[in-house]
């Protein structure tokens, strides 16, 4: 662990920083009695200034845990201070920014550019590629002392796309079904693991596409009676991702082909993306992905249970 009172994590794998933030509170403070969790567009002054500074339950380490740190402001006097604040955390306490950053942006961002220059350590998670999904498995199994076959855990690639979350869900419950007592086989996953719900994901994004509230509703409710809510939310914003960067693509006057390409997509996956990503404008992307991780942390921090956050996310998209 570093002395710096400061860490810094980011990237577009939301799983991976929500385990990596369970491995520092689970070092540092298991109890979560000294663990403080807020959001940097809500907090105030005082609140920030009375978590950093308060003493730490028992002794020990107290960690404070800041979401969207980057959203605190965009003046570059106030950004100073900001930082300036939090490295001057004492010694008690561990600060540790998070937020959700799309590997475009990571050149430019101030924090990633201040990180590197070495004022405070910073971990970088990003979701890997479909092509590197299959060794992502193979490496996720044997951190749970366990072992999938290279077919095996190309099947399930093939199955969860670059959806972490689920993927791991998957091999915990594979690993279970072969009790850990041998590596698990393409049988395996064709028996145990659900066929991804990729098709109802495109539905319900073409449901929303056409403001069809209702049709986009009866579409989710059908999916939560088969699929995890935790998994089918991963699922819903990795959709919205995905129709962000191919939108991006096209308006550069790209093809399906380079859509293809550059996200790493099956030919049908990448033609159904393209077609979507036409329905929607920019802004409304940016938007509803905006939005979209706004809710994943107010699922994760407010406790709201996931299937009312995604059936308020339909209600607002489709009112009138």
């Amino acid at each position: 662990m570093t002395d710096s009172p400061l860490l810094y994590l980011y990237g577009n794998d939301e799983f991976a920083i929500a385990r990596r933030l369970d491995e520092l509170q689970s070092a540092l403070d298991l109890g979560g009695m000294s663990t403080t969790r807020l959001e940097a567009r809500t907090v105030s002054d005082e609140e920030l200034n009375n978590a950093v500074n308060a003493a730490p339950f028992m002794g020990g380490k107290r960690l404070v845990f800041l979401a969207n740190p980057s959203t605190r402001t965009s003046v570059p006097a106030a950004r100073e201070k900001f930082a300036s604040f939090l490295l001057a955390a004492p010694s008690s306490t561990l600060v540790v920014m998070y937020e959700t950053l799309e590997p475009r942006d990571e050149a430019r961002h101030w924090l990633v550019k201040r990180a590197e220059k070495g004022e405070f350590p910073a971990e970088r998670f990003m979701l890997p590629r479909a092509w590197e999904m299959t060794g992502w498995i193979l490496n996720e199994a044997r951190s749970m002392d366990g072992r999938i076959e290279q077919p095996a855990a190309a099947r399930l690639a093939e199955m969860v796309g670059e959806n972490t979350r689920q993927a791991a869900q998957e091999l915990t419950k594979l690993l279970t079904y072969v009790n850990s007592a041998r590596p698990i086989n393409l049988a395996d996953v064709e028996a145990v693991s659900v066929v991804s719900a990729q098709g109802d994901v495109f539905a319900l994004v073409d449901a929303l596409g056409t403001g069809d509230g209702k049709k986009a509703q009866k579409v989710l409710h059908r999916l939560l009676e088969e699929e995890d809510a935790m998994a089918l939310w991963g699922m819903v914003i990795r959709q919205f991702r995905l129709l962000l960067q191919a939108k991006e693509i096209l308006e550069d006057r790209g093809s399906k082909f380079e859509v293809q390409q550059t996200l790493g997509l099956h030919e049908f996956v990448a033609g159904k993306i393209t077609d979507q990503a036409r329905r929607f404008t920019m802004p409304a992307l940016e938007s509803i992905y905006h939005k979209l991780l706004e809710m994943d942390e107010g699922a994760k921090t407010s406790q709201v249970p996931l299937d009312l956050a995604l059936d308020t996310f339909i209600v607002e998209l489709t009112r009138k």
